[in-house]
């Protein structure tokens, strides 16, 4: 708020680089009476804005009450101050002339008052010679001829000139100064860019892309995102846009973060943070995991099957494999469970103390996912797991279906007219019979190697699968599919797997 001294005939405002104090009113009454007393303005009363500058103060106003500032006491003509702006560059210089100048006359004056003493006691030849060389010195300053002013005029216009040349050549060094300003502002926009979670900063980053998404490069990103984006439109979301609501969903499957890191990476609310995720995990579990997830025909498993299993196992059709993730514990069920591992054998306490979830997973020779079930609690056993998630219902008779463990499914794939054979089992049932052959324990070794990578590479790319489940992904289902998020996220993991580079090699 601009502020007017009230005093009549003062004119000082406070405005930006002014040097002067502006005092309100007192609110002692008594104070404040004298205040408007000494003002004299007649049938003039104060109000809250009423402000009296400190020019008419003698050094600025106090509360003591013996002292001579306790109320205003100068009221001389007042100097007016509009706006105390610092003299230019060419104003100075003037000044100091004009300092120069009486200095000069001063000395002279000086000089004159020293040779009239002087002269009172040396001769009258003196006395008449002094008037006559101080007139002589004076005329300069005085007495200036035409041809004197001339000279002035010129050596004026040659200062003048001189200064325009002095102001010419700082523009020209303000002219530099901003062009390495430019370039400087510049390299911090390229600087900022690379370092912010925007598309410009993926696109030729292609170990970026895979660090923060999983996927191989920035074209599989942006193909993910041209499928999306006709699902996200009506979304809400101000604040970040269609690329970033999918890069911060990817970072969540990707590195496990938590969602106040994420809201401090891309400046959002943790609130915002969790919709988001909710929401691009549901958009990809309908839209992406039909395109990306499904089981391939006979014709097309045989056709690219891996050297590794084509001559051990040419009837392979999947390979699977059962993961679980644990889930996050409240405080105090972790305590109950901690008690009941005193009292209970340590298996029985184990056991009840681990709650998770159990997956059944389907991946094609290739290293494809084909198949993924919804989570079961991890009590359940292989069998009933198979039998309820509709793998089963995916083979067909004369089928191969190897694992790299023993799982509890046997019967089950036995019954569809499939076979469930596990890698490395025959190594073992050979030794039992007698020693095996080079090639035999060679290339048992090469296909439980490759069964276990396969297996392996979905978990190792998304981390959050791996766990422990946090209760808002475990707990919210819809009623229509009865899958959790965390299902949801499972398949959405396994549908960008597939669009990556098989960890698995085909030779």
């Amino acid at each position: 708020m601009v502020h007017t001294c009230v005093v009549a005939g003062c004119k000082n405002r406070r405005t930006p680089g002014t040097r002067l104090s502006f005092y309100r009113f007192p609110r002692d009454p008594e104070r404040k009476q004298r205040w408007v007393a000494a003002v004299n303005r007649a049938g003039w009363v104060p109000n809250d804005g009423s402000r009296l500058c400190s020019i008419h103060f003698i050094s600025k106003q106090v509360k003591n009450p013996h002292s001579p500032d306790y109320v205003p006491s100068v009221f001389t003509p007042v100097p007016f101050f509009p706006d105390m702006k610092e003299p230019g560059a060419l104003e100075i210089l003037d000044k100091q002339e004009a300092r120069v100048e009486a200095a000069n006359a001063l000395l002279f004056l000086q000089g004159q008052g020293s040779s009239a003493v002087d002269g009172s006691s040396q001769g009258r030849r003196h006395e008449q010679e002094a008037p006559e060389v101080a007139v002589e010195k004076s005329r300069p300053s005085s007495f200036s001829t035409d041809e004197d002013e001339e000279h002035d005029e010129a050596s004026a216009k040659d200062r003048k000139k001189g200064k325009f040349a002095q102001m010419s050549e700082i523009s020209v060094n303000f002219d530099d100064i901003l062009k390495a300003l430019k370039k400087e502002n510049r390299a911090l926009r390229e600087s900022v860019e690379k370092m912010a979670l925007s598309e410009n900063a993926f696109r030729n980053d292609a170990e970026k892309v895979k660090f923060y998404t999983g996927l191989p490069n920035y074209f599989v990103l942006e193909t993910v995102m041209w499928l999306l984006a006709p699902h996200m439109d009506g979304m809400k979301n101000t604040k970040l846009s269609k690329f970033q609501q999918l890069l911060l969903t990817l970072m969540r499957l990707r590195l496990d973060l938590r969602n106040q890191d994420l809201g401090y990476r891309f400046g959002v609310k943790v609130g915002t943070v969790a919709k988001t995720v909710h929401r691009m995990v549901n958009i990809m579990s309908s839209t992406l995991v039909p395109t990306a997830v499904f089981w391939p025909s006979r014709a097309e498993l045989r056709k690219n099957l891996p050297t590794a299993l084509r001559a051990s196992h040419p009837d392979c059709a999947v390979i699977v494999d059962c993961f679980t993730v644990p889930l996050e514990e409240p405080a105090s069920t972790v305590t109950e469970h901690r008690q009941r591992e005193t009292t209970l054998p340590r298996s029985e306490g184990m056991a009840q103390s681990h709650s998770s979830l159990k997956y059944l997973i389907g991946v094609a020779p290739q290293g494809v996912v084909t198949f993924v079930s919804r989570g079961a609690p991890g009590s359940v056993s292989d069998r009933s797991l198979a039998e309820h998630c509709g793998f089963l219902c995916k083979l067909l008779p004369g089928d191969v279906v190897l694992a790299c463990r023993d799982l509890d499914i046997a019967d089950s794939v036995a019954a569809r007219g499939a076979l469930l054979q596990i890698a490395g089992k025959g190594e073992a049932r050979a030794r039992s019979e007698g020693s095996p052959g080079p090639d035999a324990a060679s290339e048992t070794v090469v296909v439980q190697r490759h069964v276990e990578r396969v297996i392996s590479m979905v978990k190792q790319r998304y981390t959050m699968l791996t766990g422990p489940v946090e209760s808002p992904f475990s707990t919210a289902c819809e009623r229509t599919s009865n899958l959790s998020t965390f299902d949801k996220i499972v398949q959405v993991a396994c549908a960008l797997n597939n669009l990556c580079i098989s960890a698995a090699p085909l030779e």
